[in-house]
Protein backbone atom coordinates (compact mmCIF):
# COMPACT_ATOMS: atom_id res chain seq x y z
CA UNK A 1 0.00 0.00 0.00
CA UNK A 2 1.05 3.31 -0.73
CA UNK A 3 1.69 5.85 2.30
CA UNK A 4 -0.84 7.14 1.13
CA UNK A 5 -3.46 4.53 1.29
CA UNK A 6 -2.42 3.60 4.38
CA UNK A 7 -3.66 6.73 6.33
CA UNK A 8 -6.32 7.40 8.12
CA UNK A 9 -8.40 10.09 9.57
CA UNK A 10 -8.77 11.24 13.32
CA UNK A 11 -12.10 10.88 13.10
CA UNK A 12 -11.91 7.10 11.85
CA UNK A 13 -8.98 6.18 14.41
CA UNK A 14 -11.64 7.85 17.60
CA UNK A 15 -14.36 5.15 15.95
CA UNK A 16 -11.40 2.31 15.58
CA UNK A 17 -10.59 2.55 18.77
CA UNK A 18 -13.81 2.99 20.47
CA UNK A 19 -15.30 0.34 18.45
CA UNK A 20 -14.48 -2.90 20.41
CA UNK A 21 -13.77 -1.62 24.11
CA UNK A 22 -14.87 -4.98 26.14
CA UNK A 23 -11.58 -6.81 25.05
CA UNK A 24 -8.84 -5.38 26.18
CA UNK A 25 -8.11 -7.21 28.65
CA UNK A 26 -9.11 -10.57 26.68
CA UNK A 27 -6.11 -9.52 24.03
CA UNK A 28 -4.20 -8.56 26.71
CA UNK A 29 -4.81 -11.67 29.05
CA UNK A 30 -3.79 -13.91 25.52
CA UNK A 31 -1.13 -12.54 24.66
CA UNK A 32 0.53 -12.88 28.27
CA UNK A 33 -0.68 -16.23 28.51
CA UNK A 34 1.16 -17.44 25.37
CA UNK A 35 4.42 -15.41 26.28
CA UNK A 36 4.15 -17.48 29.85
CA UNK A 37 4.52 -20.51 28.25
CA UNK A 38 0.85 -21.68 28.81
CA UNK A 39 -1.51 -23.30 26.61
CA UNK A 40 -1.64 -21.59 23.27
CA UNK A 41 -4.98 -19.32 21.87
CA UNK A 42 -7.93 -21.72 21.02
CA UNK A 43 -9.02 -20.58 18.16
CA UNK A 44 -12.89 -19.53 17.84
CA UNK A 45 -13.62 -18.32 14.50
CA UNK A 46 -10.60 -18.98 12.01
CA UNK A 47 -9.06 -21.98 10.52
CA UNK A 48 -5.69 -22.29 10.24
CA UNK A 49 -5.32 -21.24 6.76
CA UNK A 50 -7.46 -18.06 7.70
CA UNK A 51 -5.67 -17.82 10.93
CA UNK A 52 -2.36 -17.50 8.50
CA UNK A 53 -4.14 -14.63 6.28
CA UNK A 54 -5.17 -12.64 9.02
CA UNK A 55 -1.63 -12.88 10.99
CA UNK A 56 0.24 -11.44 7.58
CA UNK A 57 -2.76 -8.94 7.14
CA UNK A 58 -2.72 -7.58 10.27
CA UNK A 59 1.48 -7.23 10.49
CA UNK A 60 0.67 -5.45 6.46
CA UNK A 61 -1.02 -3.11 8.07
CA UNK A 62 0.62 -2.29 11.63
CA UNK A 63 4.13 -3.70 10.62
CA UNK A 64 6.73 -3.57 13.82
CA UNK A 65 8.77 -0.59 14.02
CA UNK A 66 11.52 1.37 16.11
CA UNK A 67 8.57 1.85 18.92
CA UNK A 68 6.55 -1.31 19.43
CA UNK A 69 6.28 -4.95 17.71
CA UNK A 70 3.50 -6.40 14.88
CA UNK A 71 0.07 -6.46 14.86
CA UNK A 72 0.31 -9.84 15.63
CA UNK A 73 2.93 -9.84 17.97
CA UNK A 74 0.38 -7.64 20.11
CA UNK A 75 -2.32 -10.22 19.81
CA UNK A 76 -4.53 -8.66 17.07
CA UNK A 77 -5.61 -11.90 15.69
CA UNK A 78 -6.98 -13.48 18.68
CA UNK A 79 -8.26 -10.20 19.31
CA UNK A 80 -10.14 -10.32 16.11
CA UNK A 81 -10.91 -13.80 16.18
CA UNK A 82 -12.95 -12.77 20.14
CA UNK A 83 -14.49 -10.05 18.82
CA UNK A 84 -16.21 -11.55 15.87
CA UNK A 85 -16.83 -14.41 18.09
CA UNK A 86 -18.74 -12.32 20.69
CA UNK A 87 -20.55 -10.39 18.30
CA UNK A 88 -22.15 -13.60 16.76
CA UNK A 89 -23.16 -14.44 19.89
CA UNK A 90 -24.23 -11.04 21.14
CA UNK A 91 -26.10 -9.76 18.18
CA UNK A 92 -27.60 -13.76 17.05
CA UNK A 93 -26.49 -13.28 13.12
CA UNK A 94 -22.65 -13.49 11.75
CA UNK A 95 -22.62 -10.78 9.18
CA UNK A 96 -19.48 -9.70 10.67
CA UNK A 97 -18.00 -12.67 10.82
CA UNK A 98 -18.86 -13.91 6.95
CA UNK A 99 -17.29 -10.27 6.04
CA UNK A 100 -14.27 -10.80 7.61
CA UNK A 101 -14.03 -14.24 6.58
CA UNK A 102 -15.54 -13.46 2.53
CA UNK A 103 -12.51 -10.66 2.33
CA UNK A 104 -10.42 -13.31 3.65
CA UNK A 105 -11.21 -15.59 0.78
CA UNK A 106 -11.47 -12.65 -1.93
CA UNK A 107 -7.85 -11.95 -1.19
CA UNK A 108 -6.69 -15.62 -1.69
CA UNK A 109 -8.78 -16.13 -4.90
CA UNK A 110 -7.73 -13.06 -5.96
CA UNK A 111 -3.91 -13.81 -5.22
CA UNK A 112 -3.97 -17.05 -7.08
CA UNK A 113 -6.14 -15.55 -10.15
CA UNK A 114 -3.18 -13.07 -10.89
CA UNK A 115 -0.31 -14.85 -9.14
CA UNK A 116 -0.98 -18.24 -8.78
CA UNK A 117 -0.63 -18.41 -5.02
CA UNK A 118 -2.42 -17.74 -1.94
CA UNK A 119 -2.26 -14.43 -0.27
CA UNK A 120 -0.58 -15.26 2.73
CA UNK A 121 2.47 -16.70 0.52
CA UNK A 122 2.48 -14.13 -2.07
CA UNK A 123 5.23 -11.98 -2.54
CA UNK A 124 5.07 -8.37 -0.32
CA UNK A 125 5.10 -6.66 -3.99
CA UNK A 126 1.77 -9.01 -5.01
CA UNK A 127 0.68 -8.25 -1.46
CA UNK A 128 0.49 -5.00 -1.66
CA UNK A 129 -1.03 -4.75 -5.50
CA UNK A 130 -3.82 -6.50 -4.32
CA UNK A 131 -4.36 -4.42 -0.98
CA UNK A 132 -4.19 -0.82 -3.20
CA UNK A 133 -7.23 -1.34 -5.14
CA UNK A 134 -9.15 -1.85 -1.53
CA UNK A 135 -7.25 0.34 0.70
CA UNK A 136 -8.51 3.50 -0.45
CA UNK A 137 -12.40 3.93 -1.00
CA UNK A 138 -12.24 7.20 -3.18
CA UNK A 139 -9.36 5.58 -5.66
CA UNK A 140 -11.65 1.96 -5.59
CA UNK A 141 -13.36 0.33 -8.62
CA UNK A 142 -16.89 0.70 -7.89
CA UNK A 143 -17.01 -3.40 -8.58
CA UNK A 144 -14.72 -3.51 -5.54
CA UNK A 145 -16.90 -1.76 -2.98
CA UNK A 146 -17.76 -4.94 -0.90
CA UNK A 147 -13.96 -5.92 -0.70
CA UNK A 148 -13.52 -1.97 0.30
CA UNK A 149 -15.83 -2.15 2.89
CA UNK A 150 -14.31 -5.35 4.15
CA UNK A 151 -10.60 -3.80 4.22
CA UNK A 152 -12.08 -1.12 6.09
CA UNK A 153 -13.51 -3.25 8.93
CA UNK A 154 -10.50 -5.10 9.20
CA UNK A 155 -8.13 -2.25 9.66
CA UNK A 156 -10.72 -0.67 12.14
CA UNK A 157 -10.35 -4.20 14.03
CA UNK A 158 -6.73 -4.48 13.66
CA UNK A 159 -6.50 -0.76 15.10
CA UNK A 160 -8.41 -1.07 17.72
CA UNK A 161 -6.86 -4.67 18.85
CA UNK A 162 -3.44 -3.31 18.19
CA UNK A 163 -4.19 -0.01 20.65
CA UNK A 164 -6.03 -1.69 23.09
CA UNK A 165 -3.36 -4.37 23.74
CA UNK A 166 -0.37 -3.92 26.40
CA UNK A 167 1.96 -3.28 23.76
CA UNK A 168 0.33 -0.76 21.72
CA UNK A 169 -0.71 1.13 24.99
CA UNK A 170 2.55 1.14 26.18
CA UNK A 171 3.48 2.88 21.78
CA UNK A 172 1.16 5.58 22.95
CA UNK A 173 3.00 8.87 25.09
CA UNK A 174 -0.08 8.51 27.51
CA UNK A 175 0.32 9.03 30.43
CA UNK A 176 -3.34 8.16 32.50
CA UNK A 177 -4.15 7.82 35.88
CA UNK A 178 -2.67 11.72 36.87
CA UNK A 179 -4.30 14.32 38.53
CA UNK A 180 -4.75 17.36 36.25
CA UNK A 181 -5.68 21.21 37.19
CA UNK A 182 -7.67 21.67 33.84
CA UNK A 183 -8.37 19.34 30.78
CA UNK A 184 -6.18 20.34 28.01
CA UNK A 185 -7.79 18.25 25.14
CA UNK A 186 -6.21 14.82 23.17
CA UNK A 187 -2.31 15.60 23.57
CA UNK A 188 -1.32 16.10 19.31
CA UNK A 189 1.70 13.58 20.35
CA UNK A 190 -0.85 10.94 20.95
CA UNK A 191 -2.48 11.70 16.94
CA UNK A 192 1.47 12.07 15.90
CA UNK A 193 2.58 8.35 17.25
CA UNK A 194 -0.89 7.01 16.05
CA UNK A 195 -0.39 8.06 12.87
CA UNK A 196 3.06 7.23 11.84
CA UNK A 197 2.18 3.40 13.15
CA UNK A 198 -0.13 3.75 10.14
CA UNK A 199 2.11 5.23 7.66
CA UNK A 200 0.74 8.39 7.48
CA UNK A 201 3.31 10.73 8.79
Amino acid sequence: MSDESQGVSRRALIQAIGSAPGLAAATAAAASAQNAGKPAYRRKVFDAHQWHTVEVLCDLILPADERSVSATKAGVPEFIDDWLDFRKREDGDDMLESQILGGLSWLDQEANRQFGKDFGVASPGQQKQLLDRIAWPEKAAPEDRHRVAFFNRFRDLTVSGFFSSEAGVADLPYLGNKVVAYWKGCDPAVWAVIEKRLGGG
